[in-house]
């Protein structure tokens, strides 16, 4: 890659996890409340969602289609605060 190649890379906004770190070797998501609910008439498939999330448990699987890990997800609604489209709302989870 090339100097200029690199300066015109786009880097994501301040704030964004990029990778989820060592969330995926703790399944947190036993003590998690809330479960994000998506509405597929609103989604874009835009991968905010996918992106924001810091346990990294939202998956993309096609065109406006994900799937939410729940074994790691502990409902902190980063997603669905993030959703440009409120296309994801908290849905309190019932165990």
């Amino acid at each position: 890659m090339t100097a200029t190649a690199k300066k015109k890379r786009r880097k994501p906004p301040l704030g964004i996890v990029t990778r989820p770190g060592s969330s995926l070797q703790n399944k947190t998501g036993a003590w998690g409340i809330l479960r994000p609910l998506f509405d597929w008439e609103k989604c874009t498939g835009c991968n905010t969602c996918e992106s924001i999330c810091p346990d990294g448990c939202i998956r993309h699987l096609e065109k406006k289609q994900y799937e939410v890990d729940m074994e790691y997800c502990k409902g902190c609604g980063m997603c669905a605060a993030a959703c440009p489209f409120d296309a994801i709302t908290m849905e309190e989870e019932h165990r």
